[in-house]
């Protein structure tokens, strides 16, 4: 008997039914590629990735009773509008959808309370209005689109705010905060993220704002206690579950989640759930970057629901229009949007970035890399003249160990709180993890630099200085993926992994309970997003073809540096590599007249 070592074909194989087998094996496949489901006509079951004769019947599909229903079936596999689901995706998906219809329903018995509420404190309104000066902007960049986001965001239960690095989604938060704050003092807020370092991020953010407001909100905004988004939930131990969920709802007046285009379908579903009715839920992210490991890219579909952004019918334009004092910022006639969606007016992308220059260095780069835009990348490419953005076509050694010194900075730092800091000055990110330009092989590179500079002793595991990033969640630790620590001893010699909590305070464990870290000198694109480091150097592998390499892949780690960015590729991978887009099928965007 032939053993069968392909995952894909062992599932298909299960069900026993020959019809079904080609479905079911490209159906598991795409979910490992991140799809939650396939057109039953897909090409792909035409091509070789299919280890079954054909031909394929998709009519039949809807004949196999005991194996394939319709969306209020409970069978192994859902045909809902020619896509093929498993049960499972099918519900994720269908709870994310009737949520969103159940929480835009809710908000339309509140709308006149809260523009009274609004009116009443128009002074603040318009003392949250942009400053910056406008110069030639591209239609639309004039316009106030964080208050804009921020008045909707109140007087909505359901809002999406996407924008670029530096576009001032937290600044939009801060002032969200302010006016709810103002209108309910005792208004209870949640953050949350997918990883605690965004969590952290988003939570130092509003403590540093520089917005016109009473102390008595700066005060409510150190309060602020950031979670990630699994800890919001609640785990249940040993469990897939939450104790916040649908029955048990969070208690919150507003939950705020950022980097949300880092939350895989699973996720979305139940902190959604945990949701309650007249809460706000309020989600950040940037739409053009990586969607999750998982499967899934339920934010990234949700912005594509909008021919185009930041379409507003006539009476919201007006209203907002009122708190602004500058013409040229105001909503125009061109954002005024006469085709109704359920979505329409609650997705803004913020369009004018205040950390980059649109028309240099790595904000015009990172525009170039999203945009598949060739010319500019040559330019980038042959010129080298942005002193922001280094392209290395020739994977220079030298240039590679000049970057990584830089950890100098932060190995040599006797203040264990400033130096997890200054570790994060500088990140060196690898598209992959195996082979010679994967994070494994990188971080001994970096280790045996650093060990020839007398800076580090890598003879124990758990060495003195080691960086290391948790790699699974410890919830009796109080650690979570993704969570970022260094190795170093306490007063009384003791070997410890250090952790800074969400108000910036110590605390440490003992190495050997945390079997799930690795060392964090390199690390992948997709670990690094919600993180920001002043300087980043990436290395792409060179093997063509790669499905992995993708632009939203490098534009994420791109746009993870404030003032630095070293490209290390050769030419035609980093052009193949803007090419290539991640396009993962769901059937979202299809489903929203089911809650019409």
């Amino acid at each position: 008997m032939k053993t069968i070592d392909d995952v894909h074909q062992l599932f298909a194989n299960f069900f026993k039914n020959e019809t079904l087998a080609p479905f079911a094996y490209l159906l598991s496949k795409k979910l490992q590629e991140g799809h939650i489901c396939i057109h039953k006509n897909d090409p792909a079951l035409n091509s070789n990735e299919i280890p079954y004769p054909p031909p394929f019947n998709a009519a039949n599909l809807n004949t196999i009773h005991q194996l394939v229903g319709s969306s209020k079936d409970i069978r192994p596999f859902i045909l809902h509008k020619d896509q093929l689901y498993l049960h499972r995706y099918f519900n994720y998906e269908s709870r994310i959808l009737h949520k969103i219809g159940a929480l835009l329903k809710s908000e339309i018995a509140q709308q006149v309370d809260r523009k009274n509420e609004l009116i009443k404190i128009a002074v603040l309104i318009k003392s949250l209005q942009a400053n910056y000066p406008i110069n030639a902007f591209l239609d639309g960049d004039s316009i106030d689109w964080q208050l804009s986001a921020a008045l909707l965001g109140v007087l909505h239960n359901f809002t999406i705010i996407t924008g670029g690095p530096g576009t001032g989604k937290t600044t939009t938060v801060a002032k969200i905060l302010s006016l709810l704050l103002t209108i309910n003092p005792l208004c209870k807020i949640a953050l949350a993220a997918p990883t605690g370092k965004a969590a952290m991020r988003l939570a130092e953010t509003l403590k540093q704002t520089s917005l016109p407001v009473s102390q008595q909100i700066k005060d409510r905004f150190s309060q602020l206690k950031p979670n990630t988004i699994h800890r919001l939930l609640n785990p249940i131990a040993d469990s897939i579950y939450f104790k916040h969920d649908q029955s048990n709802p969070l208690v919150y007046d507003v939950v705020i989640v950022d980097e949300a285009s880092m939350i895989d379908v699973a996720l979305f579903a139940k902190l959604i759930d945990a949701i309650g009715p007249d809460t706000r839920l309020i989600l950040l992210g940037d739409k053009n970057q990586l969607a999750s490991v998982e499967a899934g890219s339920m934010f990234g579909d949700l912005c594509k629901t909008q021919e185009s952004p930041n379409r507003l019918n006539q009476e919201s334009a007006d209203f907002i229009n009122q708190f602004i004092t500058d013409q040229e910022r105001k909503i125009s006639n061109t954002f005024i949007n006469t085709r109704k969606h359920p979505l329409s007016e609650h997705i803004i992308e913020l369009q004018k970035s205040h950390r980059f220059s649109s028309t240099g260095g790595i904000g015009k780069f990172s525009n170039a890399i999203i945009t598949n835009n060739e010319a500019v990348l040559k330019e980038f490419i042959l010129s080298n003249k942005e002193p922001a953005v280094i392209i290395d076509t020739n994977r220079d050694h030298i240039l590679f160990e000049s970057f990584v010194a830089g950890y100098r900075e932060y190995l040599l730092e006797p203040d264990i709180s400033l130096a997890l800091q200054k570790l994060n000055h500088i990140r060196v990110l690898c598209a992959v993890r195996e082979g010679p330009q994967g994070i494994y092989a990188t971080n001994r590179l970096i280790e045996s630099f650093l060990t020839k500079q007398n800076l580090i002793d890598t003879k124990d595991e758990f060495y003195e200085n080691r960086p290391i990033i948790v790699t699974r969640n410890y919830t009796d630790l109080a650690l979570y993926n993704g969570d970022i620590g260094i190795i170093r001893k306490d007063s009384n010699g003791n070997m410890r992994a250090w952790f800074e909590d969400s108000d910036k305070n110590l605390r440490s464990v003992m190495p050997g309970y945390i079997t799930g870290a690795e060392t964090v000198f390199a690390m992948t694109i997709h670990k690094s997003q919600g993180s920001e480091y002043k300087q980043v150097l990436v290395i792409l592998p060179p093997n063509s073809g790669s499905q992995l390499l993708t632009r939203e892949l490098l534009y994420t780690a791109v746009t993870r540096a404030k003032e630095k960015v070293i490209v290390q590729s050769t030419e035609n991978i980093l052009l193949e590599t803007a090419k290539g887009s991640v396009t993962r099928a769901s059937g979202i965007i299809h489903r929203f007249e089911e809650i019409q």
